[in-house]
């Protein structure tokens, strides 16, 4: 391809893209005051040109952050068009619709000004441990009770602490220090990163990115086009069912190649309801398009060219599309079970490609009360279960797959919150059988020393559906809630626990992949040597104990 960069140039110019965006993700895990931010890298970071297009992404985050983030820079830029922006400025929002899909999820934006010319953006997305309204949970029954929506607005002005926006944020939230304190880790990130770009340009003589964004960019949608060209004829489908809330709810999806285009169609997806778990369509983009990359282009970076070609649709007003007001706090349950659902499909077009189930959606604990009687508390910690198994590779144990976010120690929790763990273990078993075997989920027992009950609020899904094994393979172990006495306790919404009342938690595994028959017995040795199996249940699949 024809450039006005010679190859090695364009080369180390997009390698230190990337690496600015690394440096912005990097400072704002190391500034930030939450541990969901700090230690668990529930955020996503990456740079932007004049025209709002996303070049280049740090390596943490989630689907969910950075691809609403690439789509929803342009409503930032219909609400302060680039020339009403000045020097010092900078965007913050979590329009729940037009961004990240929750209001947890704070989106902010730095302009890089060079020689009073605005030259390009850095933005970033972190989820917020606390945005007021009844707080992080699966049961509101509409948006305006999960919280303070945030309008596109001027965080800072010109430098200066917009002191109005800071005011009405502090008087709304549980845990002002925290939220507060990551807004202004990710005013450093920004800063950090348009001083770093600024040295670039001068560095190679460049008045902006804009030529170089066209190349990136241009490269990108040609590269995944090429591979859309080579996806097979047809209209593929798949169906399954969802946990959902008080009833499983049914997600339907069709992906076909139309023209230069891969579509991906959810119609036929059960309507939205009234409690959280509704995904916004930028959110359903977001993880849609990382699935179909994942299978058809896995190699082309993630930028806007990259999204060009995959068109997401779903019919306005399903759970996949909803309209305002409906609640969207815990979107994240079903969202990450996209990926899921665009796999089916995807495996019988390309049925030697495609993973078995994973476990899916985070298991997100929130916790809420108080520690002494004038003193509240917000606390939320995620756990994976087991990923699938993969092509010619056993499945990773107590990954996150498709999100991206780390298990956070327990020390850091026991640190930061009231929450003793008392037991936190791989789980034998809970991965699903198979020449590859699924992923182990894993079991946590934890109480709370609050002063007086405290409200957990619990977001976890493969409860009532285990995660599905492919070509022969076993399905994963589903999860379960399990309260003190050993009674069931719903798997989303909230609940009511007494202080030092324990709780367990049984992650779902992945799903196996391939006939159990095809292990071999050194690896299922290797696997009751290590505690991935029982002897027991090693002797019942595969009729020896290794």
């Amino acid at each position: 391809m024809k450039t006005g960069f010679p190859p090695y140039l364009l080369e180390v110019l997009w390698n230190r893209l990337l690496a600015l965006a690394e440096e912005q993700a990097q400072v704002l895990m190391r500034t930030a005051f939450s541990t969901i931010v700090r230690e668990a890298g529930d955020l996503s970071a990456a740079v932007f040109d004049r025209r709002g297009r996303m070049v280049a992404q740090a390596r943490t985050g989630t689907p969910g952050h950075v691809n609403t983030m690439a789509r929803g820079m342009r409503f930032f830029l219909e609400e302060f068009p680039i020339g009403s922006i000045e020097p010092g400025d900078v965007l913050l929002s979590n329009d729940p619709y037009k961004l990240a899909g929750q209001l947890n999820d704070m989106c902010l934006v730095t302009p890089v000004f060079r020689n009073t010319r605005c030259v390009g953006f850095f933005a970033s997305c972190c989820h917020m441990v606390d945005v007021g309204g009844v707080g992080l949970t699966a049961d509101a029954r509409n948006v305006f009770e999960e919280g303070l929506h945030v309008p596109f607005c001027k965080f800072l002005v010109k430098g200066e602490e917009n002191r109005d926006v800071v005011r009405f944020i502090r008087a709304n939230v549980r845990t002002p220090r925290e939220v507060i304190g990551d807004l202004y880790a990710q005013v450093a990130a920004g800063e950090v990163g348009a001083r770093r770009l600024t040295q670039m340009l001068e560095e190679f003589g460049l008045s902006d990115i804009e030529e170089l964004s066209d190349e990136i960019v241009n490269r990108s949608e040609k590269a995944v086009r090429e591979a859309v060209a080579a996806f097979p004829a047809g209209r593929f489908r798949y169906g399954c069912e969802n946990d959902g809330f008080e009833q499983s709810l049914h997600i339907e999806v069709e992906i076909s190649r139309q023209g230069e285009d891969l579509v991906v169609d959810f119609e036929g997806t059960a309507p939205s309801v009234d409690r959280g778990i509704n995904v916004p369509l930028a959110y359903t983009t977001a993880y849609s398009c990382y699935a179909v990359k994942c299978i058809v282009a896995p190699d082309v970076p993630n930028n806007e060219g990259s999204f060009l070609p995959i068109i997401v649709r779903a019919p306005r007003g399903s759970l996949l599309n909803p309209v305002h007001p409906a609640p969207t706090a815990a979107r994240h349950i079903i969202g990450h079970f996209l990926p899921t659902v665009v796999f089916g499909a995807l495996e019988k077009a390309l049925p030697e490609k495609v993973p078995a189930d994973s476990a899916a959606g985070l298991w997100v604990t929130q916790l809420s009360g108080f520690v002494a009687p004038d003193e509240p508390f917000a606390f939320a910690f995620f756990s994976c279960g087991g990923m699938g198994a993969r092509r010619e590779k056993d499945g990773l144990s107590v990954t996150s797959f498709p999100s991206g976010i780390q298990n956070v120690a327990t020390e850091i929790i026991e640190s930061a919150s009231p929450v003793v763990m008392r037991q936190r273990e791989l789980r034998p078993d809970s991965g699903g059988t198979g020449r590859y075997r699924g992923g182990l989920g894993q079991v946590i027992r934890f109480e709370v020393h609050s002063h007086g009950p405290c409200v957990l609020s619990g977001m976890y899904d493969r409860v009532r559906f285990a995660p599905r094994g492919i070509h022969g393979g076993g399905n994963g172990a589903a999860g379960a809630v399990l309260g003190q006495d050993g009674r069931v306790l719903p798997s989303k919404g909230r609940v009511t626990i007494q202080s030092g009342e324990q709780v367990t938690l049984h992650l779902p595994g992945g799903g196996g992949l391939g006939d159990p028959r095809e292990r071999t017995k050194q690896a299922i040795a290797a696997d009751v040597l290590e505690g991935y199996i029982t002897p027991v249940e090693a002797y019942r699949v595969y009729g020896t104990a290794g």
